[in-house]
């Protein structure tokens, strides 16, 4: 329901007992037969914390230039004007550098 003053919405509330309907910006209340269902709080999901790096990317071979490693992650992103190849990245499995490939 909404407020028939300012257009906000009615939050139900409860006043000297009495539950009713008021707009919290300009106060407008409206008792009646509106039917209320309190709900009592619910329980919190648990959630799992994951404490190491989940990589989802694909793995290719390719030689990391840093520790010479040969197998790495592999992603393309379009660096340059749509007329262009993409670029690929590269991540080294090992040592998580990364690196690039313009062909």
């Amino acid at each position: 329901m909404f407020c028939p003053k300012c257009g906000s919405i009615l939050l139900p509330k409860s006043e000297k007992g009495k539950k009713v309907l008021m707009c919290s910006n300009c106060k407008y209340t409206k008792e009646g037969t509106t039917q209320f269902k309190e709900q009592g709080k619910t329980e919190a999901h648990k959630v799992d914390v994951v404490e190491k790096e989940v990589e989802t990317l694909p793995e290719t071979e390719a030689e990391c230039p840093k520790c010479g490693n040969y197998v790495a992650y592999v992603w393309t992103v379009q660096t340059r004007a749509g007329d262009e190849p993409e670029t690929k990245f590269y991540k080294c499995k090992k040592c998580k550098h990364i690196w690039r490939d313009y062909t």
